[in-house]
């Protein structure tokens, strides 16, 4: 199973130990594109903090993290896993998991990154900012600039099992699932039930609750050591945890499941 997560924008503060050594970076075949993205962020950096807090989509009051971004090959790196922070990751709380489960993270999940293209949570980066969104002046658009590399490389990456896809739309750009991949892919909504005083079901997406609850999703099947083999049993799995799942299967092959978590109460 492969859980393709997005990254928090909010981040924990770098490490004191060694700086980033991009060649230890997991998913290899990014390396020239990743290369590309670090020399282009931190000479925008450079040059001029005004554009490129702008370009960033920084507010005035994180204009500070522009400083940080010329740091990215000297500052101490920790586990991605440690560095993304915000309320998916509180609510997987990967500290907190047994050895096993751990073990499992580490294989399992792939986190999305607009200066990294993907790492494993147990790949040592610094702490960044920089977004799927980002137009960067000698790039442009990340999420279409890293659908090259993405495509050579992720397919290999995702082998033949199950790909669980909790992306948010921005970093679902950077690489959409093809074809016999496709098939075996399931997405993942949460939608919050509400009666309303007329008795009536009213069903939304709620922003901080769907992060929450894709948190405690991928934790729950960590610890069940769980390891579905597509989209079909997965749905089984999660009900047997607990989860209640709509689905919306493809009509024809070669294209991903859409399932709905549909939670009563939101917290």
């Amino acid at each position: 199973m492969l859980v393709l997560l997005p990254p928090s924008e909010g981040k924990a503060a770098g490490g004191r130990g060694a700086p980033l050594k991009p060649e230890s970076l997991s998913l290899p075949g990014l390396a020239g594109a990743r290369a590309a993205v670090l020399d282009e962020l931190v000479e925008l950096c450079a040059a001029d903090e005004e554009k490129a807090r702008i370009v960033l989509g920084l507010s005035e009051g994180l204009r500070g993290e522009v400083a940080k971004n010329l740091e990215l090959r000297t500052a101490g790196a920790r586990p991605a896993g440690e560095i993304y922070t915000g309320v998916l990751y509180d609510a997987l709380d990967l500290a907190s998991l047994d050895t096993a489960a751990r073990r499992r993270a580490g294989r399992s999940l792939l986190v999305f990154s607009g200066l990294w293209g993907a790492v494993r949570v147990g790949d040592r980066i610094p702490t960044y900012r920089c977004s799927m969104g980002v137009k960067l002046p000698g790039l442009g658009a990340l999420g279409a600039y890293w659908r090259g590399p993405m495509e050579a490389e992720l397919p290999v990456v995702a082998g033949g099992g199950l790909v669980l896809d909790l992306r948010s739309a921005a970093y679902a750009t950077a690489w959409r699932p093809m074809g016999e991949v496709a098939g075996r892919t399931a997405t993942v909504r949460v939608l919050h039930s509400q009666i309303d005083a007329a008795g009536v079901e009213k069903r939304s997406v709620v922003s901080h609750f769907n992060k929450a609850t894709k948190g405690r999703i991928v934790r729950d099947l960590l610890m069940a050591g769980a390891t579905p083999k597509g989209p079909a049993e997965l749905v089984g799995t999660l009900r047997d945890l607990g989860y209640v799942v709509e689905v919306a299967a493809p009509a024809k092959g070669g294209k991903p499941w859409g399932l709905d978590v549909v939670v009563s109460q939101i917290h």
